[in-house]
């Protein structure tokens, strides 16, 4: 079963990085940068909708509490690529000449499970439960996928890598929003300013 799945994964990775075109190399590249001109914006977007929304104090406490789930997802990722080391598709000899790299550099030699997708998806739902708003979550959660799939269009993730980092980061994002919404609700003087 698994020799299954691992089969169906790599083809279906064939199959989405082989659907690229030289002319969108570029743009998936740049979205797949931690902090691009389109992160960094929306990192900026998400201070101040957050500060609207819920005044200064619970604000600065919703962007530690972020910062922690980063934190978080990204040392998960790095434990789990190293504990369970199944190679990247570009490091991948079966595959790695099948494939299209965009990336000049593959990354790590491991990949499961993508920390892109994790540490995205990861915020947006914690930011879009916050906001309580559907178009921003709808806006947040767009975002993420992109990131996400733009692990597999530059050659360094496989599917599932993503697959994973997105259920374990929404199961994060949702824990940690109840965690805010619960600390909040205490008498501890957290007023809206």
């Amino acid at each position: 079963m698994l020799d299954f799945l691992v089969n169906l994964d790599e083809s279906l990775f064939l199959y989405l990085n082989g659907l690229g075109v030289s002319f969108w190399d570029s743009f998936w590249l740049y979205l797949s940068r931690t902090l691009s001109g389109i992160t960094l914006p929306l990192y900026f977007f998400l201070l101040l909708v957050t500060y609207k929304t819920y005044g200064l104090k619970k604000a600065l406490i919703a962007i530690v509490i972020a910062i922690f789930l980063l934190f978080l997802t990204e040392f998960l990722s790095i434990i789990t690529k190293n504990e369970i080391g199944r190679l990247r598709p570009c490091y991948n000899e079966s595959l790695k000449y099948k494939m299209r790299l965009i990336k000049s550099y593959c990354g790590s030699k491991f990949g499961y499970f993508s920390a892109h997708a994790c540490n995205s998806f990861a915020l947006a739902t914690f930011f879009g439960v916050l906001f309580k708003k559907k178009i921003f979550f709808l806006v947040l959660v767009i975002w993420a996928f992109l990131v996400s799939y733009s692990r597999i269009y530059i050659g360094v993730h496989f599917p599932l890598d993503v697959i994973t980092g997105i259920v374990i980061g929404v199961f994060f994002g949702v824990l940690f929003s109840t965690f805010f919404f619960k600390l909040i609700s205490r008498k501890l003087n957290i007023n809206s300013d």
